[in-house]
């Protein structure tokens, strides 16, 4: 167990946000970390060894964000302090450097959406050595990173169900193309491998149907327009654009709307964002799950952890809260992970519902 825990299991939430930036500005009770050494101490003095830590890929991403409301939900529940770093940018060094800080903070546990597959293990191993317990979720690090992976849904469903959608859009007979979010996402790849073995699998029912090379908008609304208009330049006969990134779902969206394209769209999106598009028919249908659900269950596998009620071996088993009982299974690269459920598909039936709460 984490040392100081149970002392201060009774202490306020604390929500600190690494030079976040948001529509509504920071509220009074939001700690900028990195802005003076006076407002660490005012972290250290709520309990910092009470402290579980999320690392999201970038500080603005509209999907981290929600992930850490989910997060910070659940560490109220539990009686710890919940904070939030995010870097600039979509890279391993800058989590690196948060990794680093925390470590110092000697916060009790980590949990990380990761840029980099395996980049962040030395930081991450030095974290677990130094008594931290360390979560990936949304993201894997790879298997020596970590103590366990929280797993929003089975890889080769989102990826099957995503091509299996554009195919259904062109009833067979047209032309697709993946815009995922970087090459070293591990998610967005294993998601991107599972579409293409869908298709190299399935020769007889993909035979009219072309895939083209995926492409990758860095998770930048920029790169995702230069390359969305790119495509229509390039290839007049296109029909469906997947995307299994959130930020560059709604950029493709935006962009197909303005060219005033008949291009259809789809892949995972926040339903409060696409909710027009899909309304309108230029997104038939998308999925997603509740990236809050994430945060949640990631927040309550770290207290699990630090408790001492799980290690993150293969078939242990802790309560989440409202989300109840959860086992911890095998992952594909040889680590353990947590599933939380499959994907939910979004449309015209259910979207106008969904749109309110996420």
């Amino acid at each position: 167990m984490k040392k100081g825990f149970l002392r201060k299991r009774g202490a306020a939430v604390l929500c600190a946000l690494c030079c976040l930036v948001s529509a509504g500005g920071c509220s009074e009770d939001v700690v900028q970390v990195d802005e003076a050494p006076e407002q660490i101490s005012q972290i250290e003095s709520t309990g910092v060894g009470d402290t579980y830590a999320m690392v999201v890929k970038e500080k603005t991403n509209p999907y981290m964000l929600k992930m850490f409301e989910g997060f910070q939900m659940a560490c109220e529940e539990l009686g710890v302090n919940a904070l939030l770093m995010g870097p600039d940018s979509y890279t391993a060094e800058a989590q690196i450097e948060l990794v680093e800080e925390l470590i110092e903070l000697d916060v009790a546990a980590i949990a990380i959406a990761a840029n980099h597959t395996d980049a962040l293990e030395p930081v991450l191993t030095r974290a677990m050595e130094a008594g931290i317990m360390v979560v990936s979720l949304d993201s894997s690090v790879n298997a020596q990173s970590r103590m366990v992976h929280i797993q929003q849904a089975d890889p080769e469903r989102i990826g099957r169900v995503l091509i299996q959608a554009a195919h259904k859009m062109t009833d067979g007979e047209g032309t697709a193309v993946i815009i995922s979010s970087t090459p070293h996402a591990t998610n967005q790849n294993l998601w991107v491998s599972w579409m293409k073995r869908e298709v190299e699998e399935n020769p007889e029912k993909y035979a009219g149907f072309v895939l083209l090379p995926e492409l990758y908008g860095e998770d930048s609304m920029e790169r995702t327009e230069e390359l969305t208009l790119l495509l229509l330049q390039e290839h007049p006969d296109l029909d469906v654009i997947i995307t299994p990134s959130v930020v560059s779902m709604l950029t493709v969206g935006n962009v197909l709307r303005e060219q005033n394209s008949s291009v259809l769209f789809t892949g995972l999106g926040l339903p409060s964002e696409i909710a027009d598009f899909i309304n309108d028919g230029s997104c038939p249908w998308m999925y997603l799950w509740n990236p809050i659900d994430i945060g949640y269950l990631g927040a309550y596998a770290a207290s699990a952890l630090d408790l001492g009620e799980i290690t993150g071996k293969e078939g242990d088993t802790f309560y989440a809260g409202s989300m109840g009982l959860r086992a911890v299974v095998s992952a594909a690269d040889g680590g353990t992970e947590i599933l939380l459920g499959d994907p939910i598909k979004f449309d015209q039936d259910n979207i106008n519902e969904w749109k309110l709460v996420y």
